[in-house]
């Protein structure tokens, strides 16, 4: 869990968020609107205990001193009998955390200070030589590109690579482009297309920053974070800063991506879609007491088997899907060993239009089992009224033959 996220992070200050007494501030990134830090340090780890997750770290780079970041790494990690550990001790957790994963900055090359590539990675390699752990090992992510910026990839693994143990990679899936973005919802087979289309371009980034990290980083001992993806839409009136909903296509969308993952799982070790509640491709949407699972959030759900496990070589031989001139493979695919020793497959039809037959040789099974996303609509998605419309259900065609099944 990566917090605090986005550009916010390169304005917080982590003293305003911890003790009894805490300071009001704005949140200028986004909104403008007061920030109480009412959830701070304690609070992140508080809540990352009970779902059982990480803790990635975002450090402020562009408006504090490397010392900040440095205390507070202290401040988490350190055990008691020092300062900083007796201040989290007395702020009611006597035992130090841990932190898996520390980023230096965000986004630097933009609302994290509007950096040159040189200059960023001199901060980094400064910066990442005083943020240090008490309490286990910790990677150190350094501010990777924003797309398809090879030079500021190549400026960043040169000058700071030795100090860090990998980078990130920023792309946002934005039809329409960012002055004239599409709606979330309400759209038609042209939309569907192009935010495919789009979104697919993650396969070429990757390859080409990692083509890159591999002049510096031959042996592949660095790792490329794909730390915020996902779609951006045209913002939803009557509701909060990038409030907006999810429909199938950005379940397809999710699922694509994690099969773009999974196929350059030796560089790409850590994927994070960019947000979780109700901002952006959100995994739940909230109304009052009311929670509702988002399509994306069910697509995570039936990749659950691919976490930590091994990925099998695809070979995909599909058709192509065209429309409104847009171009792309009708299906995606991806395959692991679970750590249950069992094999899993993805299958992802890109083609709105018409059900694809498949047959997948060479797989020797004697069961076979399955799940299937889907709806009635192309931008069929949940609410407070149908929270069900999207969510998966068991997929019973699938057979067995002689030479694999289909």
């Amino acid at each position: 869990m990566r917090w605090p996220g986005g550009c916010f992070a390169d304005e917080y200050h982590w003293r305003d968020g911890v003790g009894p007494k805490r300071r009001t501030g704005i949140n200028a990134s986004w909104g403008g609107v007061p920030e109480p830090n009412s959830f701070g340090t304690d609070e992140f780890y508080g809540f990352i205990e009970r779902i059982g997750a990480d803790a990635y770290i975002s450090g402020n780079v562009g408006s504090a001193a490397p010392n900040e970041l440095s205390d507070w790494l202290g401040y988490i990690t350190a055990k008691p009998g020092t300062s900083l550990g007796d201040e989290r001790a007395a702020n009611g957790h006597r035992e130090p955390w841990q932190v898996a994963i520390v980023g230096i900055g965000n986004e630097l090359w933009g609302c994290g200070g509007n950096m040159r590539p040189e200059y960023a990675a001199d901060e980094t390699a400064r910066y990442a030589t005083f943020a240090r752990s008490a309490n286990g090992p910790m990677l150190k992510l350094a501010v990777g590109p924003s797309e398809g910026d090879t030079n500021w990839t190549d400026v960043m693994m040169r000058q700071a690579g030795r100090t860090v143990d990998g980078i990130s990679l920023h792309y946002y899936t934005v039809p329409g482009g960012w002055e004239k973005k599409s709606p979330a919802t309400g759209f038609g087979e042209r939309e569907w297309a192009e935010t495919l289309s789009l979104t697919l371009r993650m396969d070429k980034l990757i390859a080409d920053h990692s083509a890159v990290m591999d002049k510096h980083d031959p042996k592949r001992t660095k790792i490329l974070a794909v730390d915020e993806w996902g779609s951006w839409y045209a913002e939803t009136k009557g509701q909060p800063t990038l409030w907006q909903q999810n429909s199938l296509r950005d379940a397809v969308l999710a699922a694509a991506n994690l099969n773009i993952f999974a196929k350059h799982a030796e560089r790409v070790k850590i994927s994070a879609i960019a947000q979780m509640v109700n901002v952006l491709q959100a995994m739940l949407l909230t109304d009052g007491p009311t929670m509702v699972r988002t399509p994306t959030y069910w697509t995570y759900w039936l990749y659950r088997p691919w976490q930590d496990a091994t990925v099998l070589p695809v070979d995909v031989q599909a058709s192509t899907y065209e429309a409104h001139g847009f171009s792309m493979p009708s299906i995606s695919a991806s395959a692991v060993r679970g750590k249950d020793g069992g094999t899993y497959i993805s299958l992802v039809n890109l083609d709105p239009r018409r059900a694809l037959p498949l047959h997948l040789p060479g797989m020797r099974a004697r069961t076979v089992t399955g799940q299937i996303l889907t709806a009635g609509s192309i931008d069929a998605h949940n609410d407070v009224r149908t929270p069900d419309a999207v969510k998966p259900a068991p997929f019973t065609t699938a057979r067995v033959d002689g030479e694999g099944f289909g």
